[in-house]
């Protein structure tokens, strides 16, 4: 009897891409992003192969995101990004147009930093936040760390004795060390006294895996039940991972934590923009008014290039009457 082998059917395009993200670890907001992004590409130029356009079409259709879209040049550059990533990444075409191809320029702008007396003020009004949201705005302007990073920490980076966070896997891939406030030591051990009744509920149930990198998950197996890995400030919930459909707790949504912070400055009066971020310049600002050389806080930041901190530091002009700190 004569075999019939049935071979499965290509993927479509925007899987292919699903897939070569995951593959490369990449977090599930840039997958969203960058498939959002080709796809709009793609419909735009009339649902044609990519392989089939070239450097005026991508030009055409930036040229309308900025032009009649009036998306502001990041967004601009994050749609490139996009279309970049599917040629080289998921297409494996090395086009010459493609290197040479120039993005757009982001304005400089000096940061928005606010007053020592405006953060207390803040932070007086996040105290109305449901736990720990208010604990996290506090830990932003405190430890300067960025809004992922703080949602993301782990139990084992909190370092209470040493008054030190540990910054894993930061912008660039990079880990770092960061001041811990002695105004939040007691706060942080509250937290974690009551994360780890959580974890204990959560292995009696079953569910007590965390989600780790791919990587990680395959050197650590075990490390996904361990009370080390666990997301300091988890959910109070269950939900289903998007991507491996496992029912487990996933760390605070960091979206509460900004309208928290817009709701806090708006009732303490703050007319400037504020948002998570600005907690982290204005971190920087008043750690520098306090006496603290650039290249320390350059390395609390975890800024690359000094140049970047030097750009906060024009903010500096007169030293704060009353200091730093959460």
């Amino acid at each position: 009897m004569e075999t019939i082998t049935t071979s499965a059917p290509p993927k479509k395009r925007l899987d292919q891409v699903r897939d070569k993200i995951r593959f490369k670890h990449y977090s599930l907001s840039t997958e969203d992003t960058y498939v959002s992004w080709i796809k709009q590409f793609i419909l735009f130029n009339g649902k044609r192969h990519p392989t089939e356009m070239g450097a005026a079409e991508v030009e055409r259709f930036l040229t309308y995101l900025a032009t009649e879209r009036h998306v502001s040049s990041s967004t601009q550059n994050q749609a490139l990004s996009a279309i970049l990533f599917l040629y080289r990444d998921v297409l494996a075409v090395q086009l010459p147009w493609l290197d040479g191809f120039e993005r757009s320029k982001k304005p400089r702008r000096l940061p928005v930093v606010l007053t020592t007396a405006e953060v207390q003020q803040l932070l007086k009004h996040a105290e109305s936040a449901p736990p720990p949201i208010g604990l996290l705005i506090r830990l932003l302007y405190g430890t300067g760390m960025r809004l992922m990073e703080a949602v993301r920490l782990r139990v084992k980076d909190v370092e209470l004795s040493r008054k030190e966070i540990v910054v894993r896997d930061g912008k660039g891939g990079k880990d770092r060390v960061t001041m811990l406030p002695e105004s939040l030591l007691e706060p942080m051990r509250t937290q974690l006294a009551l994360r780890k009744s959580w974890h204990d509920e959560d292995l009696r149930l079953g569910k007590v895996d965390v989600w780790l990198p791919d990587a990680l998950a395959v050197k650590y197996p075990n490390a996904a039940r361990e009370w080390g890995w666990q997301y300091v400030f988890a959910a109070a919930n269950y939900s289903v991972d998007l991507r491996s459909k496992v029912e487990r707790r996933h760390h605070v949504d960091e979206k509460q934590v900004q309208r928290y912070v817009k709701k806090a400055a708006a009732a303490a009066g703050i007319v400037k923009p504020t948002s998570p971020h600005t907690l982290r310049h204005s971190f920087a600002t008043h750690i520098l008014q306090a006496g603290y050389d650039i290249r320390t806080v350059q390395e609390l930041l975890g800024h690359s290039d000094v140049s970047t901190t030097v750009t906060i530091q024009r903010e500096v002009k007169t030293p704060s009457p009353d200091g730093a700190g959460g």
